[in-house]
């Protein structure tokens, strides 16, 4: 990767072609064979290896839950839609 082309994504090896771009016209549903047309210093080679980075991307992320937000949220959540009257009362 170098910060001066292409703002520092990672691109494929002597090209200016980001892996984000032959990511995205795979999953939009283009065959590599027409990327590889489209696109003729590109190789099969290329193109697995942005799938490889791709893979070791998602492997490497960490996923965490989102927690539940505390009971406190919950309860001020619930008296906003009460009335004043109501309100008053239950306070």
């Amino acid at each position: 990767m170098d910060a001066d082309t292409l703002s520092g994504k990672p691109r494929i090896k002597g090209t200016r072609l980001s892996v984000e771009l032959i990511l995205k016209l795979l999953a939009a549903g283009e065959s590599e064979a027409t990327i590889l047309d489209n696109y003729p210093r590109l190789t099969h080679e290329d193109v697995l290896a942005c799938l490889a980075y791709a893979s070791h991307l998602v492997q490497e992320c960490k996923y965490h839950p989102v927690p539940e937000p505390p009971r406190v949220y919950w309860r001020l959540q619930q008296m906003r839609r009460w009335s004043d009257d109501e309100r008053n009362r239950r306070l």
